[in-house]
C-alpha cells in the first residue's frame, strides 16, 4: 500500500475499489456526470483540494475529459494535479463488452500503471507534516452520536446540511471528509451546537 498525501478524485465505485487496494489516500467519486448536478459535492471537493490537494484521475475517454474539465472550472489550478491513464484498448473483467471508445478505464489498469500515473501527476508519496491527520475515528462518530444510535442518521443529516456536504453521503464518506477538514475538537463543538439548536 502506497501512501499518497493528496486526495484522489475518480469517476465511480469500481475505480475507487481498484485504487483503494493500491494506495492509502482519501478517494472521492464524481458519480460519473452526477458531479454536474451536485453543488454540495463540488464545494466539498473544493475545500478538500484547498486543504490537502486533489489529484483528478478520470478515465482516458471523452467522458473522463469532460469531467476533468468540469473539475477545473470550480477548483483553482494550484490545488489540482492530474493523473492520466494511457490509451489501452480492452474491457474490464466485470463488463460484457468494452466501453464506447474501447479503452480501459482506471479500474482496468494494473497496479504499476496506476502508480506510474500518480507519480507523473506529482503525487506526494509518504507522510507530509504540513497536513497531519486529525484522527477522527468511527469510535468518535459513535461517541458524538453520529453513528450507531437511535437518532444518528438525523444528526448526520443535520451536520451535513450545516457543513454544506452532500446529503447522500454514507457514514464512512462523512467520516473521511470530516477527518480531512476538521479536528475532533472542532467537530465536537459543531455537534454540540447542533444538538442545542435542535433542542
Amino acid at each position: 500500500m502506497v501512501r499518497i498525501q493528496e486526495a484522489i478524485l475518480v469517476e465511480g465505485k469500481y475505480d475507487r475499489n481498484t485504487l483503494s487496494q493500491i494506495v492509502d489516500a482519501p478517494i472521492f467519486e464524481t458519480a460519473g456526470f452526477g458531479i454536474f448536478k451536485n453543488p454540495q459535492q463540488r464545494e466539498l471537493l473544493r475545500r478538500v483540494a484547498e486543504n490537502r490537494g486533489l489529484i483528478v484521475f478520470t478515465d482516458a475517454d471523452g467522458a473522463g475529459l469532460v469531467i476533468r474539465n468540469h473539475v477545473k472550472s470550480f477548483i483553482p489550478g494550484q490545488f489540482l494535479k492530474h493523473a492520466y491513464t494511457p490509451d489501452i484498448l480492452g474491457k474490464e473483467r466485470r463488463k460484457a463488452k468494452p466501453g464506447k471508445e474501447g479503452k480501459l478505464g482506471v479500474e482496468g489498469m494494473t497496479r504499476e500503471v496506476i502508480l506510474e500515473a500518480l507519480r507523473r501527476a506529482g503525487a506526494t508519496v509518504g507522510e507530509d507534516s504540513a497536513h497531519p491527520k486529525t484522527g477522527i475515528t468511527k469510535q468518535d462518530m459513535m461517541a458524538l452520536g453520529l453513528s450507531g444510535g437511535k437518532n444518528s442518521s438525523t444528526l448526520r443529516l443535520s451536520l451535513q446540511k450545516k457543513l454544506g456536504f452532500p446529503a447522500q453521503m454514507s457514514a464512512n464518506a462523512l467520516l473521511q471528509a470530516l477527518d480531512l477538514l476538521y479536528t475532533l475538537e472542532e467537530l465536537t463543538d459543531i455537534v454540540k451546537t447542533l444538538e442545542r439548536s435542535n433542542g
